[in-house]
């Protein structure tokens, strides 16, 4: 490929750079983009620039300094094909956490957003184009932690705290932290297909490149105990999510009286055992959904549901879906499911 050929396929990568900038926000889709070039071997046209108000070192978050490429003002003389926007945050005295949208880095935003194809946050981030103006009217997705936030001060926004990623038009804003990484490969599936994000995936060793509507949260992360008692628990009803779990066995095991299992639940957990019992099976389905072949009868089974009825229900009440709906949109397989995956299920509802 010559050099002209090359300058055809260039496409511009911006991502902004300022005092405070999460540090995986700014490193993470380089790590995507240029592992790319290495799996296609064939040049991808992808060229990373890290721009800032001036060209001295920039402090992140973690206290390491970047030097930028460029300017602002520099890049905003270019055709950018991508302009990726991470966030920065500040914390109060009671340790909470607020997304910071710094006004003069905002009008750069709205600047450079109009120089590019496509534009994305990542993090935080999406209150800076919301700041800018780029969400009104659009559904959004940040970390978690400042979703309320980014609803209260941006109501034209419609925030999602539940997706890793969203699209709207040209317009993509990603989850927290390393969902950074989803949305990168995201861009990389828009660009050259499928295959090549899932090789890259499997470069990073992540365990699975997570769809736009997968949720940031699952049972082990989303709630978190307080004593070791509770911590037992939990254990005890992950190892057993097969067998037989009624409060009555759970009091039996915990060596307490109904009544006070279902208090500390509610108290540590803010819910009743049959509820995070429920939602572990879940959880526990959707991997076996998401990652093998495995007939619903058999997920029903191994996930302590008994019945594909059973398992349909709990799905519609905690997800507003079905197993097999779930399977068509979050199957990571080459493989397809059999004939016999569907048996015994509803049509799948409308999301």
């Amino acid at each position: 490929m010559d050099e002209a050929q090359v300058n055809a396929l260039r496409r511009l990568i911006v991502i902004m750079l300022f005092d405070g900038v999460d540090l995986i926000d700014v490193t993470g889709p380089p790590e995507v983009f240029a592992l790319l070039q290495r799996e296609m071997r064939q040049e991808t046209g992808y060229q990373v620039v890290l721009a800032a108000e001036s060209t001295e070192p920039v402090t992140t978050s973690a206290g390491v300094r970047i030097l930028p490429d460029a300017t602002f003002q520099a890049v905003a003389g270019r055709s950018i094909d991508t302009l990726v926007v991470p966030g920065a945050v500040d914390t109060d005295e009671q340790h909470r956490v607020h997304a910071r949208t710094d006004p003069a880095v905002v009008a750069w935003v709205r600047v450079l957003a109009g120089r590019a194809r496509r534009t994305a946050s990542v993090c935080v981030g999406a209150h800076l184009l919301a700041a800018a103006g780029l969400l009104d009217g659009k559904r959004a997705t940040t970390h978690w932690s400042t979703a309320g936030q980014l609803a209260a001060d941006f109501p034209a926004v419609a925030v999602d705290a539940d997706p890793i990623f969203i699209r709207e038009g040209d317009v993509w804003t990603g989850a927290g932290i390393t969902a950074c990484l989803d949305l990168s490969l995201a861009l990389v599936a828009e660009d050259f297909g499928e295959a090549a994000a899932m090789a890259v995936a499997r470069q990073l060793v992540m365990y699975l490149k997570r769809p736009s509507g997968q949720s940031q949260f699952s049972v082990p992360i989303e709630t978190t105990s307080t004593t070791r008692r509770m911590d037992d628990l939990r254990h005890h009803i992950t190892r057993n999510l097969a067998g037989r779990l009624t409060i009555a066995d759970l009091a039996r095991y915990a060596h307490i009286g109904e009544r006070q299992l279902t208090r500390i639940f509610r108290t540590e957990l803010g819910t009743t055992p049959a509820a995070y019992i429920e939602a572990a099976r879940v959880e526990m389905a959707r991997n076996r959904l998401e990652s093998t072949a495995d007939s619903l009868e058999r997920i029903a089974s191994t996930c302590g549901f008994g019945t594909v009825d059973t398992l349909v229900r709990a799905f519609r009440r905690t997800l507003n879906t079905t197993p097999t709906e779930y399977r068509s949109r979050f199957r990571h397989s080459v493989d397809r499911p059999g004939p016999e995956l569907t048996r015994g299920v509803v049509p799948a509802c409308s999301t």
